[in-house]
């Protein structure tokens, strides 16, 4: 018998990895679509064990046997749909690309087998009605399988059941496509220079990126894409007001040309498709739906906190708007009419004539080794913990640093992956996410999680290395709270634990954590020049504060005018019918600043992938809901001293630890003592001063 004879699927076996970590370096594309209908079987033979056992239904021998039973039966197709969908984001290529097309049908339909079960929900609603006295925890995952089942369709009649199902079959595979048509339009556009003139105004480490973006293409000159490290830098730098012109078009009319990449009678078919499963299961709107599993649990509370910041931030965000015009208006003459692509140069221009400050100024003390060493090093302040990078854990791709986490006292807490850097088969954006969840089995063994954040952060070149942006920084510390969330994650249930919360609560780790970017005593940590060895000068630290809010409303309106839309879409009764692109100018114009154009080509729905493909229909006010949230809660860190130890002990026993276990306001209150307000947010922006007590 031959080796490739006696290759087992690396799903089927115990992995022999560091930790049970993922063998990357033992699977193949081939393994996938095997192990997805292996593990479909072994499922369909778990649950008819579990609807032809003789005993009455209990919360043990049926709730208890769905979520706890890990034996390689039920496990099997989460460990293989995990690694899968995982890398479809991160690495993925043709072949994955095509096996998800095909697959996506198929997991749709089993998703639904299973969900339209009469005789196992009949199982579930019997214990729901009659169960034994159950703890917290207990209690909220019978509430959560229950309406879980009761929200998929198991109360509908078998012809309602039949609809739905053909609803969201349909739903999954144009979710699907959505998403692969945006990551081959955004992978295909580039720029490419040969005349060193049209250079002019771009640092040297964008030129550099931009020569290693040529190289590994096998041309001459210089090439600026779409992915962010080479796209901002471009509009915030170049002189060149044609080519800002030319990037910005192309990143703003991705997927609305006419090709096979066009998103926009996707959008419009997901739109509808989403109103009528809601419907069809008893709500008016899909927002109604998706909100009774929400902190904000009401349509009319969204559009309030939407509405409360619109008032609060409008004001300053005109005369932000109109100070950057008046400005670039003294340097280009009085009739010069300020345009989308000019708007981050003529910004950049007047940042630096008012605090003197600047990007470029800062990336050599943002070394990404440094800045990882920073990240790491503010959660052992915090929290105790400590990192070490293990390179016999397998990776994806060589991008990828996986590290050994251990808690304060010593013991194994996680196992952690960074991947930090753009590519061509990896989505773009910052998400983090589990390659294994956090439980405790019926041995009372801690199963410890395997998280990971992926990111597309500066790469480094032939002369540099890896040197970010503060707000790259930013974005590293926010995926990094995400992953304390998972990190520390201390629940019975692996569906309750870790970031497996309402999503309006998801984004407190990471929103909290992004404070600490412009804390002098964290820059203190890391911030040294990567030549030189020299700390972050004070004076700059000094800037970085004095600038941390300019254009701040203008950043608050952009994210308010993507709630508005998300809501708009969402909260429609009746049949979505306009087109796409006047309905989404219409939608957010009260939180615009700038009147728009009589004929719009540009479109941001086919590449809102939160609301069209990423989970965040009718939830992306969600940022703006948990950015009060971490106002609020960081106020208390403020108080006590950022690197306060009881503090972030008391953060991470009533909030990180506990996942999805209590309802997140009991959880916050139980950390703050209050519930939150806006206040914190507006003193935070200096929208509204600080009051100081009189003496």
């Amino acid at each position: 018998m031959t080796e490739e004879a006696k290759r087992i699927n690396p799903f089927f076996e115990e992995y022999k990895t560091p930790h049970d970590t993922v063998p990357f370096d033992r699977i193949r594309v081939e393994d996938f679509e095997e192990a997805f209908m292996e593990g479909i079987r072994r499922d369909n033979e778990q649950i008819d064990k579990t609807i032809n056992n003789p005993e009455k239904p209990t919360f043990d021998n049926t709730i208890i046997n769905a979520e706890e039973d890990k034996d390689g039966y039920y496990d099997l197709l989460s460990r293989v749909s995990t690694v899968f969908f995982n890398l479809m984001s991160a690495e993925t290529n043709d072949e994955i690309d095509a096996l998800a097309q095909k697959m996506q049908p198929i997991l749709t339909q089993h998703a639904n087998d299973v969900r339209l079960n009469k005789r196992l929900f009949e199982r579930i609603k019997y214990v729901h009605l009659h169960h034994r006295r159950l703890t917290a925890e207990e209690k909220m995952l019978l509430d959560n399988c229950y309406d879980g089942f009761v929200r998929s369709g198991a109360l509908l009649d078998d012809e309602g059941k039949e609809k739905l199902r053909t609803l969201t079959e349909e739903a999954s595979i144009l979710s699907l496509q959505f998403s692969q048509n945006l990551l081959k339009e955004n992978k295909a556009f580039i720029l490419h220079i040969t005349d060193e003139k049209q250079l002019d105004g771009l640092p040297e480490t964008a030129r550099e990126a931009a020569v290693q973006a040529a190289k590994e293409r096998n041309m001459e000159g210089w090439v600026f894409t779409l992915d962010m490290p080479s796209y901002s830098p471009f509009m915030t730098y170049s002189t060149q007001r044609d080519l800002r012109e030319k990037m910005y078009m192309a990143r703003n009319t991705v997927c609305t040309h006419d090709n096979a990449e066009n998103n926009l009678d996707i959008c419009k078919r997901l739109i509808n498709l989403r109103r009528e499963i809601a419907q069809l299961l008893g709500y008016k709107t899909y927002a109604d739906y998706v909100l009774k599993h929400r902190m904000a649990s009401k349509v009319k509370n969204v559009y309030k906190l939407l509405d409360d910041l619109i008032d609060a931030y409008k004001p300053t965000a005109l005369k932000e708007y109109a100070e950057i015009e008046k400005f670039a208006q003294k340097s280009e003459g009085k009739n010069f009419k300020m345009e989308p692509w000019d708007q981050g140069f003529y910004s950049h221009k007047l940042q630096l004539k008012k605090y003197n400050l600047d990007a470029e100024m800062l990336r050599p003390y943002f070394e990404l080794s440094k800045v990882i060493d920073g990240v790491f090093g503010l959660a052992n302040r915090l929290y105790g913990i400590t990192f070490k990078e293990n390179t016999d854990i397998p990776v994806y791709h060589p991008d990828v640093k996986a590290y050994e986490v251990f808690d304060k006292d010593g013991s194994y807490l996680a196992v952690f992956y960074a991947d930090f850097h753009p590519r061509k088969g990896k989505q773009g954006g910052a998400w983090m996410t589990e390659y294994q969840g956090q439980w405790i089995d019926r041995k009372g063994e801690n199963v410890r999680p395997h998280v990971s954040v992926v990111m597309n952060l500066t790469k480094p070149t032939a002369e540099k290395p890896a040197l970010l942006t503060l707000s790259e920084v930013e974005t590293f510390l926010h995926e990094f709270g995400h992953s304390l969330h998972g990190m520390f994650a201390n629940t019975r249930f692996e569906s309750l634990s870790g970031t497996n919360v309402w999503w309006d609560f998801v984004e407190l780790p990471s929103q909290f954590m992004e404070n600490f970017a412009v804390e002098k005593e964290f820059l203190r940590i890391f911030a040294y020049h990567y030549k030189t060895g020299e700390p972050l000068p004070d004076e700059l630290i000094r800037r970085i504060m004095r600038s941390r809010n300019f254009n701040v409303a203008m950043g608050c309106l952009r994210q308010v005018s993507f709630g508005l839309l998300d809501m708009a879409y969402y909260t429609k009764k009746d049949a979505f019918t306009d087109d796409i692109i006047p309905f989404e100018k219409k939608a957010w114009a009260k939180a615009s600043i700038v009147k728009a154009k009589k004929n719009p080509t540009t479109c941001m729905t086919v590449q809102f992938s939160h609301i069209m493909a990423g989970g965040y229909a009718a939830g992306y006010y969600s940022y703006k809901w948990a950015e009060v949230l971490d106002a609020d809660a960081f106020s208390m860190f403020k108080k006590s001293g950022i690197f306060n130890q009881h503090t972030a002990q008391r953060f991470r026993d009533c909030i990180l630890s506990k996942g999805g276990t209590e309802h997140p306001m009991t959880l916050y209150k139980r950390f703050r003592g209050q519930e939150p307000t806006i206040d914190a947010l507006l003193k935070r922006n200096g929208i509204k001063r600080e009051t100081k007590s009189k003496r």
